[in-house]
């Protein structure tokens, strides 16, 4: 049924309601029947669903691979032990993302609004989502609507509409049916649920609660869309499949090798759980869900709340924000910044008599309330010009009550009060100064001639010139005439959204690490350009009607030289989002209205906010500003770039390990030997896997870290990696073949204590590659005292199955102090191939600038 289409007596019959509202009985029966109005969450985020997340990546289903192994095998501790790494991965993980999920249910609770309704013939308040179709809402200013309804009387009813359509200006609304193929920002005789009246009062008839509403249909279609991977992501499942494609085809290679030998086929079965247990980092997923889960935390601290851990990293990875003006690089709240009165352009708590007179206008002819809390935007922004001035603005409408009023149109552009014994009027400039004959001036009232009228036009223009939005004043005595003609022009007012202190130096931090911004906004292009500038996006302008006209072809070459979009809508950000994404960018994109929320959904990062922003596009995004401040963005940049950083240096520290335990076996396998047993292979694993590498996580920034280019969805595994895990692994396979040869001493087979030398000697080889893997990342090696403590506890594992009755379980044997020199020596020659290999990795790093 097109509601907005209805007259008011059809609409009520449709509802099946009148003017008195429903019955207390009949709105209880409808709840019922409906359910209450909310919009459904994004089933994704139920608990299940979130845990359930944490077992998606190819590498976890590789572990459950090799668990089953080693159970097959013989060997159920290692499977046993293979098993809770992965459920307590799972276990990690979900409490990460499931406390961001509880942290955005209390940022919405505490937000649950009420409204007002009409039952039972009386008007009551009741909780919003106990609306029910049928139910008579009462509106008036500050409200928001808490459902879809017909409106049935209006009395100079605004609805600011911009969070749903996109339009920053209100929209009054009227009863009067609209046609009905009437766009839904042009449907005055409908109000939608989650807008918010800025002036007037009206009544309605609901017709569409929960997700039966606007915002409802547009939050259904989010749910059946699919979060984009991040190269995080992408890379470890394509590590998980290359790593199951290795393990297996190398497996069989050792069974079908060593069983051509006659070696019995369970001994060449476990000789393949070994290889499988090399190859496959079990640590880690854990590894990193813990330093994303770091990340969350860190994040939040400087007020960004992340709903999925892989945003964090995804974060790091961006090199465009496309961001939003009003609220997120301005305070969103408009202000008076300059004041104009004959012929002086003056600071607005300026001592100048003619000021007071100019405020008292602004805020007496205005129907906001007389603290400045609620209204439209403007009228608020006058009121509190006038109390920064010390104007009781209580005690002047007191003083002044209001008799009459003819409001403000877009036909007429300007208020008119009626008083006691003066009027007010307050509107566009030129409307104003046309029906003024006489201007204020230092000296007292004189005729306004020619050359003033030149002059007032000018300081308009000089102010819009500087994205102000002028207003112009004028009184006159109460008399007979018409109450707008005969005016004296007292004076303009300029106001300003201001740009955050901090935002121009976030931006120029931004663009210095090589992460281009962009600003959308509604505004005209004058205001646009002159934000643009103030805030440090100073580029070319191209208006919401220009997108339209281009082809995506144009628009793709435009995005790359246009900073700044102005008068632009939701549905134009999303084309201006794909433009981006189709040139190959990675996109961090700000929304707070229900239409920005595709948009949110598709960007890699969807970054919404917390304090203005609709549940629909906090529910789309994957980080919540809670703030609405674009310095945090800046913060969440660094941070996801740090947070990349440390999971890259665990990354390639637990895969050249991997390699150099898959080569050794390999090669000992070859000729018969049996070197490390799984056992041995999955403690290595634990223990450089474990503390070392979540010690890792907690590394701090380096220097450069905003220094570098961005990465541009190059993934974790990349060239510089590929040359680290490379030289790193050959280097530590030679020298554990030459420990085992010398140690092995010419015996046909494995002895425990050749085991013990190669066993032992991984593990020192790892810790003393662990500071050549961060010094390659530029982090100094007395950065992280954790990581100096987690390597000595770790290293004293290793002695306990050593010198322990571990060393049974383990098939170890005691080391002497001769064996002791002979692996560190091994160590400290390594040391200064381990450097070279890393050197050689820095110079290979894409995102170094040359």
């Amino acid at each position: 049924m097109d509601w907005h289409a209805t007259d008011t007596d059809d609409a009520l019959d449709a509802a099946d309601s009148d003017r008195d509202g429903l019955t207390d009985a009949a709105a209880e029966r409808r709840l019922a029947e409906v359910g209450p109005n909310e919009l459904v969450r994004d089933g994704s985020r139920h608990p299940a669903a979130i845990f359930a997340a944490q077992f998606r990546s190819a590498l976890i289903w590789v572990l459950v691979v090799a668990a089953a192994l080693a159970f097959a095998a013989g060997k159920p501790v290692d499977a046993v032990l293979i098993a809770v790494i992965v459920f307590a991965n799972g276990v990690f993980g979900f409490a990460q993302e499931y406390r961001a999920e509880r942290s955005l249910d209390a940022l919405r609770d505490a937000a649950t609004p009420n409204a007002t309704v009409r039952r039972n013939g009386e008007r009551t308040t009741v909780p919003a989502d106990e609306v029910v179709p049928g139910d008579v809402v009462l509106l008036e200013q500050g409200d928001v609507v808490p459902a879809d309804a017909r409106v049935l009387d209006a009395r100079l009813l605004e609805v600011e509409e911009a969070a749903l359509t996109g339009e920053s200006l209100p929209v009054e609304k009227s009863p009067e049916p609209v046609g009905a193929d009437t766009a839904l920002a042009e449907r005055t005789s409908v109000v939608y649920k989650g807008t918010s009246v800025v002036a007037g009062r009206g009544e309605a008839v609901v017709f569409g609660t929960g997700m039966d509403t606007e915002v409802g249909a547009i939050a259904t279609g989010l749910a059946e869309a699919e979060d984009p991977r991040t190269p995080l992501q992408t890379d470890l499942d394509q590590l998980g499949r290359r790593l199951g494609v290795a393990v297996a085809v190398l497996a069989a290679a050792v069974v079908a090798l060593l069983v051509a030998r006659d070696t019995p086929l369970v001994q060449a079965g476990l000789a393949a759980v070994s290889l499988a247990v090399a190859a496959i980092p079990e640590g880690l997923p854990a590894v990193v869900t813990f330093t994303l889960a770091l990340g969350v935390r860190r994040l939040a601290r400087d007020d960004a709340l992340v709903r999925r851990l892989p945003a964090v990293e995804a974060l790091g990875s961006v090199d465009v924000v496309v961001t939003d003006k009003t609220g997120t690089l301005t305070e969103g709240e408009m202000r008076v910044r300059k004041a104009w009165v004959y012929d002086e352009t003056l600071d607005p708590e300026a001592d100048d008599e003619r000021l007071d007179r100019l405020f008292e206008i602004g805020a007496v002819c205005n129907d906001a309330p007389p603290d400045g809390e609620t209204g439209t935007p403007t009228e608020r922004a006058l009121v509190r010009g006038a109390l920064d001035r010390g104007i009781d603005v209580a005690e002047r409408r007191d003083a002044l009550p209001r008799r009459d009023e003819i409001p403000f149109s877009a036909d007429r552009k300007r208020m008119t009060t009626v008083h006691e014994d003066r009027v007010y009027v307050k509107g566009a400039p030129a409307v104003v100064l046309e029906r003024s004959t006489r201007v204020l001036t230092p000296d007292g009232e004189r005729r306004l001639d020619d050359e003033t009228r030149e002059l007032v036009a000018e300081r308009v223009d000089d102010l819009a010139g500087d994205a102000l939005r002028v207003l112009g004043f004028a009184y006159r005595d109460r008399g007979d005439r018409d109450p707008d003609s005969d005016l004296v022009f007292v004076g303009l007012q300029g106001l300003l959204d201001p740009p955050r202190d901090e935002v121009a130096d976030a931006i120029a931090d931004t663009k210095h690490a090589g992460v281009a911004v962009k600003m959308v906004t509604g505004d005209n292009r004058l205001t646009a350009a002159a934000i643009g500038r103030q805030v440090g996006v100073d580029s070319n302008v191209l208006e919401g009607s220009e997108v339209d006209a281009m082809s995506d072809e144009e628009l793709r070459k435009a995005v790359e030289d246009v900073d700044v979009f102005a008068r632009t809508v939701p549905a134009q950000k999303v084309r201006i989002l794909r433009a981006l994404q189709a040139n190959g960018h990675r996109v961090a994109m700000t929304g707070d209205g229900v239409n920005d929320a595709p948009a949110l959904k598709n960007a890699d990062v969807g970054v919404a906010m917390g304090v203005r922003g609709t549940e629909v596009a906090r529910q789309a995004s994957d980080v919540v500003l809670l703030d609405d401040d674009y310095a945090t963005i800046r913060s969440a940049i660094r941070g996801g770039r740090a947070i990349f950083d440390n999971v890259w240096k665990f990354v390639a520290y637990l895969l050249s390990a991997n390699l150099a335990e898959v080569l050794l076996v390999f090669v000992a396998s070859l000729f018969g030997y049996l070197i490390l047993p799984a056992v041995q292979l999955l403690w290595i694993n634990l223990l450089t896997d474990g503390l070392p590498a979540l010690a890792l996580g907690t590394d701090p920034d380096a220097d450069d870290v905003m220094e570098r280019k961005p990465r541009r969805g190059r993934g974790v595994v990349d060239r510089s990696m590929l040359t680290l895990v490379a030289g790193a692994g050959l280097v530590t396979t030679a020298f554990m073949l030459a420990v085992m040869v010398w140690s092995l001493d010419g015996a046909p087979a494995a002895t425990p204590y050749a085991v013990t030398m190669v066993f032992t000697g991984f593990v020192v080889f790892e810790f003393a590659k662990l500071y050549v893997v961060r010094w390659t990342r530029h982090t100094p090696p007395t950065a992280n005292p954790w990581l100096t403590l987690s390597v000595l506890v770790s290293f004293g594992f290793q002695l306990a199955v050593l010198y322990t009755p571990l060393a049974d379980y383990f098939g170890t044997v005691p080391l002497s102090g001769g064996d002791w020199l002979v692996l560190l020596g091994a160590a400290a020659a390594a040391l200064p191939l381990f450097v070279g290999v890393g050197a050689l990795a820095r110079r290979r790093d894409p995102t170094v600038r040359e």
